[in-house]
């Protein structure tokens, strides 16, 4: 698992689940809204700054996930991927990466072809059987509890740039 943690140079995403708790929340005017969870932004941006590039492919479509993914400063964003695997083709042409440096980080079924072609797949402990079964790592945190986070660390830990991104907040 180390070793496919540290082949990463590009780190994929799913949101729904995975960046947030999964619940879909509207309010009275139907609206939706999303809660997203700010030690995961933070590992994004260390993950980020060690030279790890940032995707984000999801099913749905959502203005806030614009603003969250331009507020990190994320590097390519898909929404409305119901062929999560053609898109996942679409980003390796864009990204100039192979899928055997890409990690992927899902939660359900729909997320499983591109869990199978990364070098790195991760999920969620709430994920279904299958798709736990399919990872190379799953989390101990819940999505939108700290499980990016968790993820982002890993990978920094197994390139060995860790250490030396936690010096600048220990000094």
């Amino acid at each position: 698992m180390q070793e496919k943690a540290r082949a990463v140079r590009l780190m994929i995403f799913d949101v729904d689940g995975v960046m947030t708790d999964g619940g879909l929340y509207y309010n009275d005017a139907g609206e939706e809204m999303k809660a997203f969870n700010s030690l995961d932004g933070h590992g994004l941006r260390m993950l980020q700054q060690t030279g790890v590039k940032l995707a984000i492919i999801t099913g749905r479509k959502s203005k806030l996930l614009e603003h969250r993914a331009n507020n990190l400063g994320i590097d390519f964003v898909y929404q409305g991927a119901h062929d999560k695997l053609a898109t996942f083709g679409e980003l390796l042409a864009a990204a100039g990466v192979t899928a055997d440096e890409c990690g992927y980080m899902g939660d359900d079924v729909i997320d499983l072809p591109v869990m199978r072609r990364a070098a790195f797949a991760v999920a969620v402990p709430d994920s279904p059987e299958i798709v736990l079964q399919n990872a190379h790592y799953v989390t101990g945190r819940a999505g939108g509890r700290g499980a990016v986070r968790e993820v982002c660390e890993l990978i920094m830990q197994a390139q060995g740039t860790y250490d030396g991104l936690m010096a600048h907040y220990l000094r």
